[in-house]
């Protein structure tokens, strides 16, 4: 995401523009009152992240905030979610959506608040824990927006559901909700709104229609040789070798079998093989990771995988076929036209020239198994996280990416603000563009 104002100096207490429509105003009036506890929470989530499947005290402390708002909640849902529905009169359904998992990922920001957590992951291993994807800022940025909306009925009218999933970084928490039975605890979803926080210039927030971040397919690859002595390789069939063949020969898939401009990703991310230097194994493990943004060109890609893979272990004379084991699949998010063109204009009226177009991204996302099963169109944005003077110093000496920290990362620190008040404006602006014009006498706030 490129800034062509990269909002320095950007006020935590600006006026909000005199363009935007009159809901907006109303609703946002509350943001200074909320900021504190906002700011609060989002510290506390940062210094205690739980991995996926496992935020049972973040899920806790997300649902006893939104009752507090006066918001029915429904937990345990796909495990560990989190629903809140806010009915106020008749009008449209708007879902909001955050992620709340962690990543295994020891922390090294050096702030006060940073965590310390350690937990054992699913393979039994312990690991550090950290939010070094920014879903902490995304959990309080929904409850700021969830608490402000609750508390001016008199601003809109519809319902909003508020949809708190885990899992996301396994690529299974929003089909786990929507297997648990989501659809029955909602009314039929006219549109559903999810953001990021990205390294970009705090402030800043980016809108992309169609496809906006890729379809990921994580694959395992197992190739079978013969094991010998490390003194007696004319024994073996070293699966090593055909292996290094392999990984050598998938790099041509992007850069000859792939037309040029097309976005594709193949990563190989994990070889493994052997225990004993003078040991030859009998099989290897391949992990590659591949990001497409069409079905055509992802069939392409796996189709050209096993026809690499099944050729070179005949080259080499593998005893028996490579298996082949896919996880971690992400789907394709692709953003609505019509529901983007309507975000991307709230989103210019009210941020003026810190509203701007992004590129495809090449990260994946499961938020899109929620909407694809609901039936609804969506809008996936991004938003800024990074100070914005950082992030000016490092695009004019052309190194972002080396004096950046990035999503994963171990020093990925979004600054509290303008970042928490900005993604609590994106929330509430977007929903607006659907809830912003309440029938007369549609004041009154119901529950499910």
């Amino acid at each position: 995401m490129r800034n062509r104002d990269p909002a320095v100096g950007y006020n935590l207490a600006m006026a909000i523009p005199s363009q935007t429509s009159p809901p907006i105003p109303s609703v946002l009036s509350g943001l200074e009152g909320i900021r504190t506890w906002v700011e609060d929470f989002y510290r506390d989530l940062h210094e205690h992240p739980e991995l996926s499947h496992r935020e049972v005290r973040t899920a806790d402390k997300v649902a006893r905030r939104l009752e507090a708002a006066g918001i029915s909640v429904h937990e345990g849902v796909g495990g560990t979610g989190v629903v809140g529905l806010l009915r106020n009169g008749e009008g449209p359904t708007v879902l909001l959506r955050a992620d709340m998992d962690a990543l295994p990922v020891a922390e090294a920001t050096g702030l006060s608040y940073a965590s310390r957590e350690v937990a054992t992951d699913s393979d039994g291993k312990e690991v550090s824990v950290m939010h070094a994807c920014g879903h902490d800022i995304h959990v309080a940025c929904l409850l700021g927006a969830a608490h402000l909306l609750a508390s001016h009925p008199e601003a809109w009218a519809g319902s909003v559901a508020f949809v708190f999933q885990p899992a996301e970084e396994t690529a299974d928490g929003a089909r786990a909700m929507v297997e648990s039975g989501l659809a029955g605890l909602l009314p039929r979803i006219d549109v559903a709104l999810a953001q990021h926080v990205l390294p970009a210039p705090a402030g800043v927030v980016g809108t992309h229609a169609g496809p906006t971040l890729s379809a990921a397919d994580s694959l395992r690859i197992t190739v079978f040789g013969r094991g010998a002595h490390g003194s007696m390789p004319q024994a073996s069939i070293d699966p090593v070798v055909l292996a290094a063949m392999i990984v050598v020969r998938l790099q041509t898939v992007v850069a000859r079998e792939t037309r040029p401009g097309e976005p594709v990703v193949l990563t190989v991310g994990k070889l493994q093989a052997g225990t004993k230097t003078n040991v030859i194994s009998d099989h290897a493990v391949i992990e590659v990771n591949i990001r497409t943004y069409s079905p055509e060109t992802r069939r392409a890609v796996l189709e050209a995988i096993h026809r690499i893979v099944d050729g070179e272990c005949q080259a080499s004379g593998s005893p028996k076929p490579a298996t082949y084991e896919l996880f971690d699949q992400f789907p394709l998010t692709d953003n609505d036209p019509d529901a983007t063109t309507r975000v991307s204009e709230a989103f210019g009226a009210f941020f003026g020239e810190r509203a701007v177009v992004v590129p495809a991204l090449s990260g994946s996302e499961d938020f899109s198994d929620i909407p694809n099963a609901l039936g609804a169109p969506y809008c996936y944005w991004g938003i800024g996280g990074t100070d914005p003077e950082l992030y000016r110093k490092a695009e004019e000496a052309g190194r972002v990416f080396e004096q950046v920290p990035v999503n994963h990362s171990a020093l990925f620190a979004p600054v509290m603000q303008p970042t928490l008040d900005t993604g609590i404006q994106t929330l509430v602006v977007a929903a607006l563009a659907w809830l912003g014009d309440p029938a007369p006498g549609a004041s009154g706030r119901g529950r499910a």
